[in-house]
């Protein structure tokens, strides 16, 4: 019988001797595979699927830290179906039993996780749990998240050794995670060097700007795994920004407006300095503008400049919901490729500049021309006609001549007008009502979402007084601003002429047309413009559908009052 025992006891020992060493193996094996991958996704799921398998749990679970360092960023799971993660909701944040870890970073062993008096229960259609395995995973000197084991298979509880293998599996996870890392930055690195080489070589090919800000956003978006990237640009002297081109969005909005004050972009623009949330969807501080973030998580707005005062617009990027929050690390390079952006901002500004310079000088040569060739030659034909008409005798032949006499002059008042506007300096004469209605035209393209098209006749800027071309001015700014905020048109038309007695402005669109209810306080004002210096407002809607306004004014004002 005693040889028996001992013989009991020494296969005992060869058996729990021959387990330590199979375990050991499968520790081994474990920390090779989980240090082998360089993605960091890859990397904490091989270690959950390592964990489990290493202490035999039906269950596993990491939670990644988030900034604040309190709650979960991310919480991955091994063992449950999609249908059961999609049954119980929203993932942890960090609360109850798993904050505990949070709170004091040491491993922790449970016989019955629901006696624990940080337990707040399971929600509806989480599968029971009874033991629990939580160890914390440290990179470097932080602790980088925690992973959690439930349920022994077999209905034992986990043991001491099962916590020294997790724990020793933890710090290879760290070292693991430490090099995805790594490797993440350093790739990204390289991709937002890539970037700014591809901006800089479509800024010195002379690409417009629009195409060079769609470039900026679009890598900006790929980089950083965004769902969403637009850029907006201030207006109304900051009060307000608009968007002006969306990249990844389902219902993309670019020419929507939308106030710096309660918006994420609008505080980015404030601050000068990044401005990000965990959750832009659900932010209580940013909910100002219409809804438009639906689905949307973790964002982060960068201001396009290097200071508060110089910044000339705002990037949004914007991931999934439940996606990784923007980390530091991310905003380093996003910080110095918003640099990038600005300064493609600021080389087409640079580059408008010196095409406008361009342009002023050609128009002086045209001007020049005009004077000393267009002009003498017409008044010296003018001059002739009037000695031939002299000698004469026929009447009929006689007025004839007299009235291309009169042709001419009048050409000769309409080239001088031209002259006249080619040659006239803003800063020396004030902007002249061809030049304030082409730029307020050119304005609202971007509220809009597309450039209105523009067409001019007659002599605007001689013959139409200051007072009038005022309230062109007026009529015209209310009228496209009606168009970008009401009409939902695709395509606006805009006509200004200066016939011999009236000024006529003609706004039309394609639109829903006016309606027939609501507020009409603008277009009352409108009216009462037109009627102040003795004009009219029609507005009716074409067959085709849309609208047009057409207001007339005198060009003498009062004329008809």
């Amino acid at each position: 019988m005693r040889l028996d025992e001992l013989l009991d006891e020494l296969q005992a020992r060869i058996d729990a001797a021959r387990g330590t060493r199979d375990r050991v193996h499968s520790l081994l094996e474990a920390v090779m595979s989980v240090g082998s991958e360089l993605d960091l996704a890859q990397v904490l799921r091989r270690i959950m699927e390592a964990a489990a398998l290493l202490v035999d749990a039906e269950y596993a679970a990491l939670g990644v830290i988030g900034p604040d360092g309190r709650t979960l960023s991310q919480f991955l799971t091994v063992g449950l179906t999609e249908k059961e993660i999609a049954e119980i909701g929203p993932l942890p944040a960090g609360h109850g039993l798993l904050g505990q870890l949070i709170r004091d970073p040491e491993p922790l062993r449970l016989s019955d996780l629901g006696a624990h008096p940080s337990s707040y229960g399971f929600p509806a259609h989480h599968p029971p749990m009874r033991t629990f395995l939580g160890v914390p995973i440290r990179v470097r000197d932080e602790v980088f998240g925690n992973l959690y084991l439930t349920d022994k298979r077999g209905g034992h509880d986990f043991d001491a050794e099962d916590e020294s293998v997790i724990s020793t599996l933890s710090v290879a996870a760290g070292v693991a995670i430490d090099n995805a890392r790594l490797y993440e930055a350093s790739r990204r690195q390289q991709r937002w060097l890539q970037a700014n080489t591809e901006i800089t070589n479509g800024l010195l090919s002379g690409t417009p700007r629009l195409e060079v800000l769609e470039l900026i956003a679009r890598r900006a978006r790929e980089i950083s795994d965004a769902r969403l990237a637009d850029v907006s640009v201030p207006v109304d002297g900051g009060a307000s920004l608009v968007i002006e081109l969306t990249i990844g969005a389902d219902d993309p909005r670019p020419g929507l407006v939308l106030p710096a004050d309660g918006t994420l972009s609008g505080a980015a623009y404030r601050a000068g300095e990044p401005v990000s949330t965990t959750d832009l969807a659900e932010d209580d501080r940013y909910r100002a503008g219409p809804p438009r973030f639906e689905g949307l998580g973790p964002a982060v707005a960068v201001p396009l400049g290097t200071a508060a005062e110089d910044t000339r617009g705002v990037l949004l990027l914007a991931r999934e919901a439940g996606a990784p929050v923007f980390t530091d690390e991310e905003l380093q390079p996003l910080l110095a490729f918003a640099g990038q952006a600005a300064l493609a901002l600021e080389l087409a500004e640079r580059r408008s500049d010196a095409e406008q310079l361009a342009l002023l000088e050609d128009r002086d040569r045209i001007a020049r021309d005009l004077h000393d060739l267009a002009i003498q030659r017409l008044f010296a034909t003018g001059m002739t006609l009037q000695s031939a008409a002299r000698l004469v005798e026929h009447a009929g032949a006689a007025e004839r001549v007299q009235r291309a006499v009169g042709d001419l002059d009048e050409t000769i008042k309409i080239i001088r007008s031209t002259i006249f506007g080619l040659r006239a300096r803003e800063d020396e004469t004030g902007p002249s009502l061809r030049a304030r209605v082409a730029r307020a035209v050119g304005e609202a393209g971007t509220t809009l979402g597309f450039p209105p098209r523009l067409s001019m006749e007659g002599l605007l800027d001689t013959d139409v007084p200051e007072a009038v071309a005022d309230h062109v001015m007026a009529v015209l700014a209310e009228t496209l601003s009606n168009a970008a905020r009401h009409s939902h048109a695709t395509r606006v038309e805009v006509t200004l002429q200066a016939t011999a007695d009236e000024a006529i402005l003609t706004v039309a669109d394609n639109g829903r047309g006016i309606p027939s209810g609501g507020r009409r306080s603008g277009l009352r004002n409108l009216a009462e413009r037109a009627v102040s210096v003795g004009g009219e407002l029609d507005i009716h809607t074409p067959a085709e559908g849309g609208s047009r306004l057409v207001w007339r004014a005198p060009l003498n004002p009062g004329s008809r009052a």
